[in-house]
């Protein structure tokens, strides 16, 4: 099983994967946020088969300080934790409403500089301050907090979040956004690069198997998954998951998922973190 983490860490290696995936996402967007346990699980299953990219789509960076819009996006949060299992909390537009999303997408575009992985690993961290934290990501102080937490270069970060370079990467994700006719978060787009037909796109959130029917249409075959990995070295690599994430990657009902998770709180492995909308899991080292 270890192979499998390996081949996760050193992705990037495989540069003759035969099918390319842009996801999508706006970083404020709930969506996008549950879309995150079908990715880790298709990365984990079928990542061979497939390189990630990941497009800023800027869908709420026009977001004014209207009392009546923070409400419906407050409703919107938590309607759509309540429906798909990963925990968000709405109030943070009543109590600490962010006012400057495009800084965010910015700041993503900053981190990836670093690199694709400390991209990612940028963007996870912000989710997390905002769906679960509540925090106001667009102050400058919080978004050096994800750059610590991400263990990317705060200096270098700092620098490139005020430089034309991330402005410029930003707006290459809304030309390609805009290319691709992409309207909706998250969506996600296919391409295989031996067929020459335009990529195939699945807009909004839909369930694991709908993904993999896709990734099977576009591959041509059907492909087997490759074994998952132990529970343990999962929470170790990804070090921070919801009780949703590890129920969808492990087939589990999410009552299922966290006796299991119970039995490493036990063993002090794992730490137990209530989000308003169900439990997250902090590894611990």
């Amino acid at each position: 099983m270890k192979n499998m983490i390996d081949l996760m860490k050193h992705s990037s290696c495989f540069s003759k994967k035969p099918l390319e995936i842009y996801v999508f996402i706006d970083p404020l967007c709930p969506e996008c946020w549950a879309l995150e346990p079908v990715l880790k699980k298709l990365r984990l299953e079928y990542g061979v088969y497939f390189r990630l990219r990941h497009v800023l789509i800027g869908k709420l960076s026009n977001l004014n300080d209207i009392p009546k819009k923070r409400e419906a996006i407050a409703d919107y949060w938590e309607k759509t934790a309540s429906r798909t299992g990963m925990s968000c909390d709405g109030s943070l537009w009543i109590e600490n409403p962010i006012t400057s999303p495009y800084i965010v997408s910015i700041a993503i575009k900053a981190a990836e500089l670093q690199g694709k992985k400390q991209g990612l690993r940028f963007l996870r961290k912000v989710q997390e301050l905002v769906f679960l934290e509540k925090r106001n990501i667009s102050d400058i102080q919080i978004l050096v907090d994800c750059a610590k937490g991400a263990s990317i270069d705060v200096d270098e970060f700092l620098h490139d979040i005020h430089s034309e370079s991330a402005a410029k990467a930003f707006q290459c994700d809304l030309k390609i956004t805009s290319e691709m006719e992409v309207t909706e978060s998250p969506s996600l787009v296919f391409f295989n690069e031996h067929i020459e037909d335009e990529g195939l796109k699945i807009s909004g959130l839909y369930s694991y198997d709908i993904y993999v029917q896709v990734l099977q249409e576009m591959l041509g075959k059907e492909p087997s998954p490759l074994p998952l990995p132990p529970l343990e070295e999962f929470l170790k690599y990804f070090g921070f998951v919801a009780s949703k994430e590890i129920a969808v990657v492990y087939d589990l009902p999410v009552h299922e998922a966290e006796k299991e998770l119970k039995k490493l709180v036990l063993q002090q492995k794992v730490r137990k973190i209530e989000g308003k909308h169900g439990s997250f899991w902090k590894y611990i080292n």
